[in-house]
């Protein structure tokens, strides 16, 4: 079957994160049994600006079907699918904003003459793409990717699962060094605005407590005693270790957010506890002289093989990025959804996204009331007072939620 010759442009921006080139992989490979052209955009929209300037040749920036070729004998060898990061590098800071940046990206766009733009991002950045998009009257299909799982409509975006799956293997890990030492080990991890990570490789590590911001936003005297309470019922029962998880998103008893925030879990565990124990809580008394130790997982959670359900998400993100071309719907951004791959219209995505933004509130949060909390609390897990979870709700954060589960 032939069909009619289209040139596509692909690019990534914002954090990168595994399964990125998995999805270039999947739209060149399918774009090219169909006789089409695709154009890797190096850097986000910076590549765009490179265009227009002609620092960058529209030929040097064509993607054969292999997408990466390895020099030597293994030249062609297809591996694109195994590697993290993005081959066509990313940009998690622009200044779109300023109108003679924006004419260039538009530019750019005008002088390599594509027929569609494949974008692979964040709600941020999406944002941002999609606002070029309508100024330049381009047709768009947008990929989500990010690891902190929190753009709307979709179930899962590229980068998540091998996310939780490495914050799984470090609090592993971290768990064995804690029984060894008796000590409370608190794991600091992505997500600012919502705690998915947090809460899904909090059950898969066997965490004792796990802090996210839906469900404690500020960490105040009544979350610390709680969580004070928690590690001191285990030393009861003989446990003499504790792990922790706290999503950076969690704020500190000034109501901001701050860096180190698991620096801050920590000291409060010792503060909190000398101040119980001198009101006569003998069951706190030496809880203060644990060896409470931090890890900060940082940009490691942002690298690592993707797992093999991030390389068929993203593969198949891309071939449907692919077909919605193809049928001409375009302005689409593909989602999972009910164990399929679908899509929803962008202006209602992004027009969304706009508006949580605005009312500084995550646009796809955990659900306080969902499967996942309701399986951490029957496990004996702290993830927060029900109070706190309706403060959060009412508040700034999240859009309105149903009551927690107490």
């Amino acid at each position: 079957m032939t069909y009619p010759k289209k040139r596509i442009g692909i690019l990534t921006s914002g954090g990168d994160c595994p399964g990125l080139n998995a999805v270039i992989r999947a739209v060149v490979k399918c774009s090219s049994r169909k006789g089409w052209e695709v154009y890797g955009i190096p850097y986000g929209t910076d590549g765009f600006i490179d265009v227009a300037n002609g620092t960058r040749q529209p030929e040097d920036m064509k993607l054969n079907e292999h997408g990466y070729d390895i020099p030597g004998l293994l030249q062609g060898l297809d591996v694109l699918q195994f590697l993290s990061g993005s081959v066509l590098g990313s940009l998690s800071k622009g200044n779109t904003e300023k109108p003679e940046v924006a004419q260039q990206i538009l530019e750019g766009y005008k002088r390599l003459e594509l027929d569609a733009l494949v974008a692979i991002g964040g709600d941020g950045s999406l944002d941002i793409i999609y606002d070029l998009a309508v100024k330049g009257n381009w047709n768009m299909i947008g990929v989500p990717k990010t690891i902190d799982n929190d753009v709307p409509f979709t179930e899962r975006a590229v980068g998540f699962q091998t996310a939780v799956d490495t914050v799984t293997e470090a609090l592993y890990n971290l768990t064995f060094t804690a029984a060894s030492h008796e000590r409370v080990m608190v794991a600091e991890v992505m997500g600012r605005d919502a705690g998915h990570l947090a809460l899904h490789a909090g059950i898969a590590g066997g965490a004792d407590v796990i802090l996210i911001p839906e469900l404690t936003p500020v960490l105040d005297e009544m979350a610390i005693a709680q969580i004070c309470d928690k590690i001191a019922t285990l030393r009861q029962e003989k446990r003499k270790f504790a792990l922790v998880v706290v999503a950076e998103g969690v704020k500190h008893q000034d109501r901001r957010q701050h860096r180190n925030i698991g620096d801050y879990v920590a000291q409060q565990i010792k503060l909190y506890s000398q101040k119980l124990c001198s009101l006569d809580r003998p069951e706190f008394c030496g809880l203060d002289e644990i060896d409470t130790r931090v890890t900060v997982l940082g940009h490691l959670q942002r690298s690592g093989t993707p797992s093999s359900f991030d390389r068929i998400l993203a593969t198949a993100f891309g071939i449907k990025a692919v077909d919605l071309i193809e049928q001409g719907h375009y302005n689409r951004l593909v989602v999972w959804e009910g164990g399929k791959v679908e899509s929803k219209p962008l202006d209602l995505v992004i027009q969304l996204v706009r508006q949580c933004h605005q009312e500084k509130r995550c646009a796809s949060p955990v659900d306080p009331n969902g499967f996942m909390v309701q399986t951490a609390r029957a496990l004996g897990i702290y993830v927060g007072d029900t109070s706190h979870s309706l403060e959060y709700n009412n508040g700034s954060n999240v859009p309105a939620t149903p009551t927690a589960v107490s």
